[in-house]
């Protein structure tokens, strides 16, 4: 073959890989996000407020994000005013992170956060309005509140349509599913990839299962996750970032969309049960087209111990406890999700 001819060829397949790299979008995305709180002291606060140092072992992850997601679990506030009222103290909490906390989330790499949850409200609206703010000079995206539903935004020439849904005061609510598909089949008219956010489920190690049924705890609806998981992809979402519950749960991909049912704690520094399975939980980085479709993803295991950051766990925990709870779950995934053992997601009808 001519010289000639063997560029030719070497250009060929350098355009396709390149084409084939720009027409992939990476989300990376985790779950629960509290890095420390300075109610009711500073003692549930890192060492010299240094919450960027939590991060530090799997920032190398997030930078290959075009998306880096998690869920803010707790307000960005430097006044402990408005408090919310707990009348059981056991099991009641209110989470303050500083303001200046903001930074961290964005120097980590983090581009888009949930606030619909349950911690948000945590220091009434004058809290929602300090988190907000902090987010926006950081330059992150976020949505969930009824005051804040929706964000849309381009990321290279990608329009992103972003929503979160709870089941508490205040949030897109995650029961009124007609609502909710309303809304997404409208950012689904005018955005190329709809991501939507729930904070929805029970609440511990009891409750690891996908039930399929509405889920109840401390006498509060917590939704059906199953049912509103697929509403929302059948509504025009593309891909269903879950957590709430503080374990992980299973995966599903469903038309050809990703649905993970819960995150658990990701980085929970303080006042949050990190023992055992509570303390596992993943990064998902996945690879969609541009249309959505699930190509394939990497579930990276880490770990937690109380104040401490959070790391990358080689023995892969978690890993094997999603990999059950998704055959378990849903049985008929269990010829077309596949687990790689250093934790590879493929796909296959």
């Amino acid at each position: 073959m001519s010289k000639i001819k063997y560029f030719a060829v070497f250009a060929f397949l350098f355009s396709s890989i390149y084409i084939f790299a720009g027409d992939t979008l990476r989300i990376v995305a985790v779950g629960d996000i509290m890095m420390g709180t300075s109610y009711p002291d500073r003692s549930f606060l890192p060492a010299n407020n240094d919450a960027y140092s939590l991060f530090a072992n799997v920032k190398s992850i997030f930078e290959k994000g075009n998306i880096v997601f998690g869920n803010l679990e707790g307000a960005l506030t430097d006044s402990h005013e408005n408090v919310k009222s707990c009348s059981n103290p056991s099991i009641c909490y209110a989470f303050a992170m500083p303001t200046e906390f903001g930074k961290a989330l964005k120097k980590a790499g983090f581009n888009l956060m949930n606030i619909a949850n349950n911690h948000t409200g945590d220091f009434g609206d004058a809290g929602k309005q300090s988190t907000v703010s902090t987010l926006k000079n950081n330059k992150i995206h976020f949505a969930g509140l009824v005051s804040c539903p929706t964000d849309t935004f381009t990321i290279d020439g990608v329009k992103y349509g972003f929503v979160g849904f709870a089941p508490n005061t205040g949030t897109v609510s995650v029961n009124d599913i007609n609502a909710a598909e309303s809304i997404v089949r409208q950012l689904a008219k005018t955005c190329d990839i709809v991501i939507v956010s729930m904070h929805a489920g029970a609440e511990g190690t009891k409750y690891q299962h996908v039930t399929r049924s509405s889920e109840t705890f401390l006498g509060e609806n917590r939704g059906n996750v199953y049912q509103f998981a697929h509403r929302m992809i059948d509504a025009g979402a593309d891909v269903i970032l879950g957590h709430g519950p503080h374990v992980s749960r299973a995966i599903e991909i469903y038309k050809d969309r990703f649905i993970a049912y819960s995150m658990g704690n990701f980085l929970t520094y303080s006042r949050v049960n990190v023992s055992g399975v509570s303390g596992l939980a993943p990064i998902y980085t996945l690879e969609i087209d541009k249309t959505g479709k699930f190509l394939r993803a990497t579930l990276t295991s880490t770990r937690q111990e109380k104040g401490k950051p959070v790391i990358i766990d080689n023995n892969k925990q978690v890993l094997e406890v999603i990999k059950n709870l998704t055959f378990s779950d849903f049985p008929d995934m269990k010829d077309k999700i596949v687990f790689g053992q250093n934790g590879e997601i493929t796909y296959k009808k």
